[in-house]
């Protein structure tokens, strides 16, 4: 299967995951994708791909997909409810870091036969996750304080969402992506390949960030079951 095909399977199953497990659970939901997206999206963004001919990583729309969660919290329950889904995030990626550096302190016995994999996938967690912290916790708040900013300068009508939902999205995104790619990749690939993953990531972020669009109108006429069963 091309990896073409992949990247717009991948998108509609995780941006259509957002809207599925919000209307199963509420907030709730949201907040696991939101934890989910950050953790898997840690171990994809260590695979490189080639989508339409340029070279990336197989994280971002996964990653992508977590923006989704917070511009939805933000336009249905507030500052607080979006800045608690990063703030839930940003705890797990410590924990799982020191977790997984945890897991490779163990010494493996003569039955053991993932320990060197192990090794190949873990031993990359300290600066991935450390170069997704930094750019996570200044991108994902930006995110949030940036769709309230718009919102207050256009108002929260619905016809005015597809802005707040791309303005926020697209310039945090572009942030997160020079800290990340920065912090992760310089001196790890040739400059050219270092290049071609910062802006084809950018890129392929922000085709998901104006994809997601629909998704974030869809979130507006959803009313999660947990929610329906305390108003009646």
């Amino acid at each position: 299967m091309p990896n073409e095909l992949i990247f717009i399977i991948t998108v509609l199953i995780y941006l259509g995951s957002v809207l599925g497990l919000y209307k199963l659970f509420g907030k709730n939901g949201l907040y696991a994708f939101a934890i989910f997206g950050t953790l898997l999206g840690n171990i994809a963004v260590c695979k490189n791909v080639d989508i339409f001919g340029f070279s990336t990583t197989a994280g971002n729309v996964l990653y992508a997909a977590t923006f989704l969660v917070t511009d939805i919290l933000s336009e249905k329950y507030g500052r607080k409810d979006a800045a608690r889904a990063v703030a839930y995030s940003f705890s797990v990626m410590i924990l799982w870091m020191l977790g997984s550096q945890l897991i490779l302190w163990f010494t493996p016995n003569a039955n053991d036969h993932i320990n060197e994999s192990l090794k190949v996938v873990f031993g990359l967690v300290p600066r991935i996750t450390a170069a997704s912290l930094a750019g996570f916790i200044v991108s994902q708040n930006l995110d949030v304080f940036l769709y309230y900013f718009i919102w207050s300068r256009t108002g929260g009508t619905r016809a005015m969402l597809w802005l707040r939902n791309n303005g926020s999205t697209l310039t945090s995104q572009l942030i997160d992506t020079v800290i990340f790619t920065t912090l992760a990749f310089w001196g790890v690939y040739p400059q050219n390949v270092f290049w071609s993953i910062l802006i084809t990531t950018y890129l392929f972020k922000a085709a998901v960030a104006l994809l997601d669009t629909p998704f974030m109108y869809l979130s507006r006429k959803i009313v999660p079951l947990n929610e329906r069963k305390e108003q009646s």
